[in-house]
């Protein structure tokens, strides 16, 4: 099945709510207990977050690294006002900095001790822009983990694969969950993308049967 590109933002202030209120539990906290795992040694520094959302990853890593600051970028206006919330509401805000930019525009004072990333790449029409930001917002050496959905064989997996995890979410959640597994990557398209970018130390892992994941460290 071919990629079939969605918007590359979710301006919509409802659709951007639906997102925030939804069940990501499992995603979200199995997405920081792997960078936890796979990063021992950062206890310290500067995160940046890209595609950040309404900051639910963001406050689940500052709570887990008290000494860590943490920087959300997301193009969605509506994402960072929800995010903003949160932080606040979590208490957090002396360590969480949220903006509302573009990957292609974000530039850093300084460059990040660690990149993460969940669930942004099939929102980008041009994929080695994501890798070219990633490259050049982190110190070489740099911690990364970019986890985002896997692309299915055909349309009707894709559905299949809605019923099976969003079976309960409301109709606009499960419209928005299909058209992101049309507009994903298969690994073997990713691994092409990252050796393109000369990031090839950089693995892939297929967790299960909607997710890849890469990690490593920067050259």
């Amino acid at each position: 099945m071919q990629r079939v590109l969605e918007p590359e933002l979710m301006d919509d202030p409802e659709q951007s709510r639906a997102y925030a209120k939804a069940d990501f539990e499992e995603e979200n906290r199995g997405f920081v207990e792997r960078f936890l795992e796979c990063f021992p040694d950062i206890k310290a520094g500067h995160v940046l977050d890209l595609g950040c959302g309404p900051a639910d990853i963001p406050i689940r890593l500052a709570r887990a690294l008290p000494e860590c600051r943490v920087t959300g970028v997301d193009g969605s206006a509506p994402m960072i006002a929800l995010g903003v919330e949160a932080v606040r509401a979590a208490g957090l805000a002396d360590r969480i900095a949220l903006r509302c930019e573009r990957i292609q525009e974000t530039v850093l004072a300084e460059r990040a001790d660690a990149v993460i990333s969940n669930s942004l790449l099939h929102h980008v029409p041009n994929a080695l822009q994501f890798w070219y930001a990633v490259r050049q917002l982190a110190k070489p050496g740099a911690a990364v983990l970019v986890m985002d959905l896997l692309r299915p064989d055909s349309p009707e997996a894709a559905q299949a694969i809605v019923d099976r995890y969003a079976a309960a979410e409301p109709a606009i959640l499960r419209r928005d969950f299909y058209n992101s597994l049309l507009a994903a990557f298969t690994d073997d398209e990713v691994a092409a993308q990252l050796t393109e970018m000369n990031l090839s130390r950089l693995l892939i892992d297929v967790p299960d049967d909607r997710h890849w994941i890469v990690g490593g460290r920067l050259v």
